[in-house]
């Protein structure tokens, strides 16, 4: 009796598990796009498109290597609005009687699957470098989960950048080389861009009828949708923007969106790129003399440490994790996130950036929007739910510890040793944003001073007993003790001030 094989949008590897254990003669792919994963939150435009279009190819990919595919658009009026709906449908219409699944990245699907109707056999997900048991063995008797340590056991395990037993260059990180301000003139035109053909065309009319009204613009629409074109927007990578990668990954422009960012995040995350194999070319480059070791290290660190690390995190910590509160945040989503106007000029531009790319690089993330969601006090699940619906590379496995964790400390402590927060020197020394901006990034008080300055020393302050004895907070708060009485109690009151224009709806 044949067996359904589920396919679903972030899964398009034709190495996948539900694949391999499948039989093409005999078995039957079920893809299928639907309301139920495109409304949970409201993805940007350009994300849904990516993903459709990316399904639709892949379909197509499968059918000519002898797969029988049954594929069902969303705008199909027997369209079932869900995966198990659509499982369930395909069954009654073939006579199948179980599926098989490659494990999803949310518990929010896995949990609808465990419950379906029918069959379901759930294989391991082996697109990845750890297995959920190699995670929980390294996590086993360990006081502090840090990434750092993880990564040198998947240095380890891959051989990549190793000489025998040791790290390339006789460091594991060289992250210290890799924090450079924004440079005076970008040599890179950016990540490869593909003019959409009649597939994509077609996704992007749907998208613009259905999803008009999310956050974000649908066009341009230049990405990859197959992994021809994604391993091509790879190569561009490496051999135009790699060697600089590493000195400025930190740094932010207003006129340059991409700097020397690779923008392939993405296509990894949906399965057009396999991750190990994106490492071996980077440390190729790096072997060949064509890439330094602080760009080939800290790059390749991006994907088997912190990619794996936090999708290690997001299993390991349960379906509960998303709705970590630490800090007992609890102010709503200012209107600036969506696109509502703020004199802040570095929040205005990485949001506008958001809008149109779906894309915002690790620094923007953490250190403009992020920052200062924590700095404010925004519901962390609120902020996390924000992330996981504007950028195209967003899945909840890697979105949420990175957002709930590492962003918002909202896990209290599980993936940071201490909160990621910094005052507006730290923007101003990283990009240009602090120029022409309505507030003044040197002045800590009074009428036009920034806000990440008084916010900071506000979040220190209603923080203090929890952070007090963080040993990498002692300075903060010695600087912060040192301050006269008056000034402290200024930057409260300014600080208190500014986030009751802020919930009040006012434009700050």
């Amino acid at each position: 009796m044949s067996r359904l094989v589920l396919v679903l949008g972030d899964q398009l590897s034709p190495g996948l598990s539900a694949l391999r254990d499948a039989d093409p003669d005999s078995d039957i792919v079920v893809m299928a796009e639907v309301t139920e994963e495109t409304d949970y939150v409201r993805h940007h435009p350009k994300k849904i498109a990516l993903i459709f279009a990316a399904m639709r190819k892949f379909a197509a990919r499968l059918r000519d290597d002898g797969w029988d595919v049954r594929y069902t658009q969303l705008d199909d009026t027997q369209n079932a609005g869900s995966i198990v709906g659509e499982l369930v449908r395909r069954a009654e219409e073939t006579g199948a009687s179980e599926a098989l699944v490659t494990e999803p990245g949310e518990w929010r699907l896995i949990d609808k699957l465990k419950h379906a109707p029918i069959k379901t056999r759930i294989l391991p997900d082996d697109r990845f470098i750890a297995s959920h048991q190699e995670f929980e063995a390294w996590v086993e008797g360990r006081k502090a989960l840090r990434m750092e340590y993880f990564y040198r056991e998947m240095r380890r395990k891959t051989g990549l950048l190793m000489e025998g037993s040791d790290p390339a260059c006789g460091e594991w990180n060289f992250d210290h080389e890799n924090r450079k301000p924004a440079p005076g003139e970008v040599d890179f035109s950016g990540p490869m861009q593909f003019t959409p053909d009649e597939t994509v065309e077609e996704v992007l009319a749907l998208v613009e009828a259905r999803f008009g009204n999310h956050f974000g613009d649908l066009r341009p629409f230049w990405f990859a949708t197959t992994e021809g074109e994604a391993r091509r927007a790879l190569s561009h990578f490496i051999s135009k923007a790699l060697p600089k990668f590493g000195d400025y990954q930190d740094a932010m422009l207003t006129e340059n969106r991409f700097l020397y960012h690779a923008v392939i995040s993405a296509y990894i995350n949906i399965g057009l790129l396999d991750p190990l194999e994106v490492c071996e070319r980077v440390a190729e480059a790096y072997a060949a003399g064509d890439v330094p070791i602080n760009a080939a290290e800290g790059f390749i660190r991006q994907i088997i440490g912190w990619r794996e690390y936090m999708r290690g995190i997001y299993f390991l910590k349960g379906p509960d994790y998303v709705q970590g509160n630490a800090l007992g945040h609890a102010r709503d989503l200012p209107e600036l996130f969506w696109g509502g106007e703020t004199q802040m000029r570095c929040l205005a531009k990485a949001v506008e950036q958001t809008a149109a790319e779906a894309y915002a690089h690790h620094i923007q993330r953490l250190m403009i929007t992020g920052n200062f969601a924590l700095l404010a006090g925004i519901d962390p699940h609120q902020v996390h739910e924000w992330y996981l619906a504007v950028y195209m590379d967003a899945f909840e496995w890697v979105e949420a510890p990175n957002t709930v964790g590492m962003s918002q400390f909202a896990d209290g402590g599980v993936i940071a040793s201490k909160p990621y927060v910094s005052s507006g020197a730290y923007i101003n020394r990283m990009s240009d944003y602090c120029k022409g901006c309505a507030y003044s990034v040197s002045k800590k008080t009074g009428e036009g001073a920034c806000p990440f300055n008084l916010l900071y020393w506000h979040f220190l302050d209603r923080h203090r007993d929890r952070f007090k004895d963080n040993a990498r907070m002692g300075n903060m708060y010695r600087t912060w003790d040192r301050m006269d009485a008056d000034r402290r109690e200024t930057v409260i009151a300014e600080a208190s001030a500014f986030l009751k224009r802020l919930e009040s709806g006012e434009i700050v």
